[in-house]
């Protein structure tokens, strides 16, 4: 018996709960300046978008023209309290919503103020700066609109649409599907194993006399897909010279494909590399490296003949393949990505950092 009790009390709370009326706020006209609006457009998209969080009981426009009409009121200016009041009084409102929408040089201003009909006072007061981004007015509008009212906004929208420093993506670029960037990068690369070993030894031996931790100094070519979502994709073109600081000239071009989040900054990529150093055929005899000559008879030598890093030696193309991740920090219109990388290879993984600055060069 109880049990059946508890029940129909719940259900009757329900339905009294469902029964208790919205209170009626009413949306005329929003004033618009420096923008391709009108004061009744900008009205009806903040009425739409205020119908979607079903909070109050939003008057429907006719019906509210039919009233003002009917009393010979004046609307197109009224903006202010003392105005709105009025109207509220002949059209039966619990609350006007008012604000304006502005636009001043690089940004979009939009104000809302929620007028309590009852108290005669302003209830509360929204001003949000926006990026100008006309294309997004929509969603701006949506935001602020949530915003007043305290509803929760996905914070990284927000940030798109209003923080000069954020990452590009499609939301803050509506213009550019895919965005353009060059800058310089530098750093060290640190080789290991036989490959640290070659570089080491005397150039009488085929070596270089050099220290297998040597700097490194290039440009980088960057294509990025700006997408809405979280990442974006990268395509990386990094032409690079090694070994300056030691008298070396190491040429390398290196393709990178990768991802980049557009919450963070933190990326990943691989891809190709390719360089042009010095190699020689020969053979290892008793732990040391003889090179071949051309007077050489290869039938004599029982050797297993190999390739090798070898400063007498012509010029060959030498491929590996680059994993790297990173991070990219921002400083105004200036992207700083730091990257650490491996390439694996038979005789030594080679480890490296690198850092640099690119900006935009254009869209398309």
């Amino acid at each position: 018996m109880f049990v059946w009790a508890l029940a129909t009390i719940c259900m009757i709370s329900t339905a009294a709960k469902a029964q208790t009326p919205q209170p009626k706020l009413t949306v005329l006209n929003i004033a618009v300046e420096g923008l391709h609006l009108s004061p009744k457009q900008a009205g009806n998209m903040v009425r739409r978008e205020l119908a979607k969080i079903a909070k109050y009981e939003v008057l429907d426009k006719y019906d509210v023209m039919y009233l003002i009409n009917k009393h010979g009121l004046k609307i197109d200016n009224c903006y202010g309290k003392i105005c709105l009041l009025d109207v509220a009084k002949v059209i039966g409102s619990d609350k006007m919503l008012t604000g304006s929408i502005e636009r001043f040089q690089k940004t979009i201003t939009i104000t809302l103020r929620l007028i309590d009909v009852k108290s005669k006072s302003v209830e509360k007061v929204e001003i949000k700066e926006f990026l100008h981004l006309p294309e997004h007015l929509k969603t701006m509008v949506t935001l602020s609109i949530r915003k007043i009212f305290g509803l929760p906004n996905n914070k990284e929208v927000v940030a798109s649409l209003s923080e000069r420093n954020k990452m590009e993506n499609a939301i803050n670029t509506p213009a550019a599907d895919m965005l353009k960037l060059g800058g310089p990068r530098m750093g060290f690369t640190m080789f290991t194993g036989d490959l640290a070993n070659q570089l080491a030894q005397p150039e009488y031996e085929g070596g270089y006399d050099a220290i297998p931790l040597m700097f490194q100094f290039g440009y980088q070519f960057e294509t990025k897909y700006l997408n809405e979502g979280n990442f974006q994709a990268l395509v990386e073109f990094i032409p690079m010279v090694t070994g300056i600081d030691q008298g070396l000239f190491i040429p390398s071009l290196t393709i990178l494909n990768g991802l980049r989040s557009n919450k963070s900054g933190w990326e990943f990529a691989f891809g190709p590399t390719i360089s042009l150093t010095q190699q020689a055929e020969g053979y290892y005899q008793n732990g040391a490296w003889v090179k071949l000559n051309d007077t050489d008879d290869r039938t004599q030598i029982n050797q297993n003949i190999v390739t090798r890093l070898d400063s007498r030696g012509e010029y060959q193309i030498n491929t590996g393949f680059v994993f790297a991740f990173g991070k990219t920090l921002r400083s105004g219109k200036l992207n700083i990505p730091i990257n650490a990388y491996v390439v694996p290879h038979r005789e030594g993984i080679r480890l490296g950092v690198s850092f640099g600055f690119n900006s935009r060069k254009n869209k398309y």
